[in-house]
């Protein structure tokens, strides 16, 4: 019997019925409403706290670019800190409470227990980031009467891969390590090592560290590298991280 629909339905089961299926919609759903109209009303608000001061700086009206560049920064930034958070345990607390001992008691492998949650939670987020992204599309239109589909959708697109390469890392770092907060920081020291990568021209071009610069460039209609290469590697990112959280899966003692 393939036990791959079964796991899944049971992690599918436990984002229904845990805080996830609230906190991570909630914050995509509340950036992608507020973004929009905090853009527009930003260069107001400091022409006015600014206005009549030596030296004041006149912006000028705020764009369509604007508020995609905020959802931009809002998704690579908040939002991913959130969910290398939220994954923290994302193993460990399964085998810290033993459910993941009961589970695999089942002619249930190893290999298939961490696909599931990978391929469970991948579909999670995609599910949040595409909510939220409709939300920001929907409310740009009403705000600013010009919402270009593909500025949006595709650095969208593009930093849903950049997470999904975090979510495997942390899926493997929660293999290794058996704390969540302990896992936590790894996670935000992936985080930290691929933001400096990204300021290096080459991990820029031909790795995912590039991806969250290429999404900003590309909602601000600016010049940027082909994508193909940090979607290539990135999903080899993917593939490697599960291979290494399954191996390392099937070591540990349960």
């Amino acid at each position: 019997m393939n036990s791959l629909p079964v796991l899944a339905r049971k992690e599918a089961q436990e984002i229904v019925h845990t805080w996830r299926i609230w906190v991570l919609p909630a914050m995509v759903i509340f950036f992608a409403v507020t973004g929009p109209p905090l853009a527009r009303i930003t260069p107001e608000l400091l022409g006015s706290l600014t206005a009549g001061t030596p030296g004041s700086i006149t912006l000028p009206p705020a764009t369509f670019a604007d508020a995609y560049g905020q959802w931009v920064k809002n998704l690579s930034q908040i939002i991913l800190f959130a969910v290398i958070i939220m994954y923290g345990g994302m193993v460990s607390t399964e085998v810290r409470e033993g459910t993941a001992a009961f589970v695999l008691t089942k002619p249930v492998r190893r290999s298939t227990f961490i696909t599931a949650k990978a391929a469970v939670h991948g579909l999670f987020l995609a599910i949040a980031f595409g909510l939220g992204t409709l939300a920001t599309w929907l409310v740009t239109q009403l705000v600013f009467g010009d919402a270009p589909a593909g500025r949006l959708w595709g650095p969208a697109l593009l930093l849903l891969l950049f997470t999904l390469v975090i979510l495997a890392f942390m899926e493997l770092f929660s293999v290794l390590i058996p704390a969540p907060a302990g896992a936590a920081g790894a996670g935000l020291g992936l985080y930290a090592l691929l933001a400096v990568g990204g300021a290096w021209d080459p991990l820029a071009s031909y790795s995912p560290a590039g991806v969250p610069g290429l999404a900003a460039a590309i909602t601000a209609d600016q010049a940027h590298p082909s994508p193909v290469w940090p979607v290539i590697t990135g999903l080899a990112g993917i593939a490697a991280a599960v291979a290494l959280a399954t191996l390392a899966f099937k070591r540990k003692e349960l």
